[in-house]
């Protein structure tokens, strides 16, 4: 839909902004008439916007009612004026919030609103009686419908357009109430989108909370509101059809239609509140259907996120790319299909540019079936081939999902080779598509973002069965840092463009000789060197991520050309083995770069593997596969040292790092009332790994000062231990400077523990970060 209207739209209908603006009005007239009686005035003339919800579920030990709220904070904001919302449990065992704006400290009289009765974990403790509901007993009321929904905040809009807050009325319980009767005395509406959701990898999150139908992602009052919309839009199409040419009330439409279900993403249970903003937060924060104990019921009739609003920033971009374009201008030819079987002829196209799934990384298909199915509501009817399957097509969708394969795996292969498989198949299969419709000598150039070794090794198996010759890759810093599901992602910061090309002459893969893997291995490296030298001197500002990425291009055209690759044992060598020795191998050259005058090499493999886990992701949690690549570089199998050393934990699927303060027992308290989870016993005389003796290090300053640690430090000789001088200087290059470690390696560095250890450190140390030498603009390239 969105091609459409860039591609096709744009150049030939052109600026409809009068036609588009007048429908908007008239779909808004309607629906609005309709769901005004589910967001009551009171008599100041305040229409609320957003109703803040939660759910309850009811105490098993005194039967009173348990709000599901981390926090009673609304908004935190540093820059105005603070709001919380203050519980209070009745006779009745129900619950009664009173919100509370810029609250003074006799205001909350002991309450901290930053306590919440659900913990981190999901377990809800009871306001009245204090008996906690373990998070699985919590689900399981979900599951069976025995919860209540709970309005604990209200934000209005006034006449003039300003913002407040108050507390919920009677007259906003009554309103929700009718927004149930509605839904069960309208047939139409009772059964609207009552299709089940599939099973699925991402679908599973909403199943788990007793959202087995598309219709149970929405409230009561959320279901109607939205259901009004598209009941409008559906009633005006037909004269949109018969007041303009079919193109136009097609573009029409599909305006109208992206403008509504823009909206979804904000009125639905899936989405929560930002409290650091006092505002509904998006649903897609990250790339699944993870379930909301805080949720908002969004009015979009009035208010920043209103329907007219929604289709003056469509109508803004849609505006924005007629204007791009030159008087007379061409709309592109654009098909809906499998990129497995193309409408193009062989050897018809000069060039390709594809943007394919990134592996495993997001279930597209399952995640857009949430906003299909509202856009097939309402055009179903203009573009029936687009929409003619209930939900998208999860079979034919080029994405490693091993749910798909959950009833096929066994002992021969598991669900995650098998999809594996698949997505190489297809992969292999659409690039052999795009090879026969490419001219000889044609260029295509794949986006791929990915950093795990696993979709590279997919992606390039699947470019060389198909006949590509790999040629670069190329970093482009495109990614927005606070684009949703992109921090601390499987994804690189940059979009990496990598290019093949079709060969003039054919070659016969299956007589090709294959060529030893010792011989390509010193070719690999060098090329992965050159690469990453090439990069860091051009002066480009990237994450040492996308250098070591960007040096797979070269790897890649070294292990094409002379593929197959055997071993010594005549066993066929894959990819990733190229990408793993890259890896090294840059991350050598990125050593010799930013670590001044040192050779980590020289460093116990736990020490190592940690300063550059430091050095290359600049970040204590980055993927879990990358930690585990640089560890087998060195040597050290990381799951192993995991319980031992306490270097990482598992966050959420990644490597989050510790510091000192994660690992280090504590000196202040007797030897025998000390944590026994922490490995490094600061009273040792000597320890295992330099790391070890480092934090212990920075434990004893933090706890004990300058004078005790001079003397902890002589005691041990670490005025003269080279390794323990080398971590230290190693942790000052690479820790972030506003990091608690590097503070500490700053301090033990300086003063008289500087004259202790005898340091020395070039000029640039301590000197701010190096200077943002990134592209700005097309004119500075």
């Amino acid at each position: 839909m969105i091609l459409k209207v860039l591609l096709e739209y744009a150049p030939e209908v052109g600026d409809i902004d009068s036609q588009v603006s007048r429908w908007a009005e008239e779909v808004n007239s309607i629906a609005s008439a309709e769901i005004d009686e589910y967001f009551p005035n009171n008599q100041r003339g305040q229409t609320p916007d957003n109703y803040v919800c939660t759910y309850s579920v009811q105490c098993n030990s005194c039967g009173a009612s348990i709000p599901l709220v981390p926090k009673w904070w609304i908004r935190t904001r540093s820059d105005g004026i603070d709001v919380v919302s203050k519980p209070t449990i009745g006779e009745d065992g129900s619950t009664s919030y009173e919100v509370i704006v810029d609250p003074s400290e006799d205001d909350l009289k002991g309450f901290n609103p930053s306590e919440g009765p659900v913990s981190r974990g999901g377990d809800a403790e009871c306001i009245n009686c204090g008996v906690v509901t373990e998070d699985d007993q919590v689900r399981a009321n979900f599951q069976s419908g025995d919860f209540e929904y709970e309005v604990y905040c209200v934000r209005y809009v006034n006449e003039d357009g300003s913002h407040g807050f108050r507390s919920p009325a009677e007259e906003d319980e009554e309103a929700f109430e009718s927004a149930k009767k509605k839904i069960n005395s309208d047939f139409e509406l009772s059964t609207f989108l009552n299709e089940p959701i599939p099973e699925g990898n991402k679908t599973s999150e909403p199943q788990n909370y007793g959202m087995d139908e598309w219709r149970d992602l929405f409230s009561p009052r959320q279901l109607v509101c939205n259901y009004e919309y598209v009941k409008a839009i559906n009633k005006l199409e037909p004269s949109i059809r018969e007041q303009h040419d079919t193109q136009t009330a097609e573009a029409i439409c599909t305006l109208l239609v992206l403008a509504f279900t823009k909206l979804i993403d904000r009125n639905i249970r899936l989405a929560d509140w930002d409290t650091t903003k006092g505002y509904p937060n998006p649903m897609f924060k990250g790339k699944n259907f993870a379930f909301k104990r805080v949720f908002v019921e969004n009015n979009i009739s009035v208010g920043g996120l209103d329907f007219l609003s929604s289709v003056e920033k469509i109508y803004d971009s849609y505006s924005e790319l007629v204007d791009y374009l030159p008087d007379e201008s061409r709309s592109a030819s654009l098909s809906v299909g499998d990129a497995r079987n193309l409408p193009q002829e062989s050897n018809s196209i000069s060039a390709v540019v594809a943007d394919p799934p990134y592996y495993s990384s997001i279930q597209y298909a399952e995640l857009s079936d949430v906003f299909y199915v509202w856009m097939r509501e309402c055009l179903q009817g203009v573009f029936p081939d687009m929409f003619s399957r209930s939900l998208t097509d999860k079979d034919s969708e080029a994405v490693a999902n091993p749910d798909r394969f959950t009833d096929v795996a066994g002992e021969e292969a598991s669900k995650r080779e098998l999809a594996n498989q698949d997505y190489e198949q297809k992969m292999s299969d659409i690039f052999s598509e795009l090879y026969r419709v490419l001219e000889p000598g044609g260029v295509m150039t794949v986006m791929f973002t990915h950093k795990e070794t696993d979709a590279w090794d997919t992606l390039t198996m699947s470019l060389i069965n198909s006949g590509f010759i790999i040629t670069s890759t190329h970093p482009i810093t495109s990614e927005m840092p606070q684009r949703a599901g992109m921090k601390n992602s499987a994804s690189a910061d940059s979009t990496l463009l990598l290019t093949g090309r079709k060969p003039h002459e054919e070659s016969d893969p299956e007589n090709a000789v294959p060529t030893l893997w010792s011989d390509v291995e010193a070719d690999t490296r060098e090329a992965a060197k050159e690469a990453a030298r090439d990069l860091l001197e051009s002066g480009i500002s990237l994450t040492k991520t996308d250098v070591i990425i960007s040096a797979f291009g070269p790897t890649l055209r070294v292990f094409a050309d002379a593929y197959p690759v055997v071993d010594d044992q005549d066993e066929e060598v894959p990819p990733r083995k190229a990408l793993e020795t890259a890896r090294e191998a840059v991350t050598q050259i990125l050593v010799d770069e930013y670590l001044e005058g040192m050779d980590v090499d020289t460093l116990d493999d736990v020490t190592e593997w940690y300063v550059l886990c430091w050095l290359v992701h600049e970040s204590e949690t980055f993927s879990y596969d990358d930690g585990r690549q640089l560890g087998l570089g060195i040597g050290v199998d990381i799951d192993e040292i995991k319980r031992s050393t306490k270097t990482w934990r598992k966050s959420r699927g990644d490597i989050s790092l510790r510091g000192h303060d994660g690992r280090v027992q504590n000196i202040n308290e007797k030897p025998e009332d000390r944590s026994s989870r922490l490995p490094i016993d600061p009273d040792d005389l000597s320890f295992p790994r330099s790391l070890d003796a480092v934090h212990a290090a920075m434990h004893v300053y933090d706890k004990k000062g300058e004078t005790v640690t001079i003397e902890w430090l002589r005691e041990r000789n670490f005025n003269t231990d080279s390794q323990f001088k080398a971590t230290l200087k190693a942790l000052l290059q690479v820790l972030p400077k506003n990091h608690e470690d590097w503070e500490l390696a700053r301090d033990l560095a300086v003063g008289r523990t500087s004259d202790v250890l005898d340091l020395d450190f070039g000029p640039n140390i301590f000197a701010d970060d190096r200077e943002d030498t990134s592209q700005q603009s097309l004119e500075e390239f």
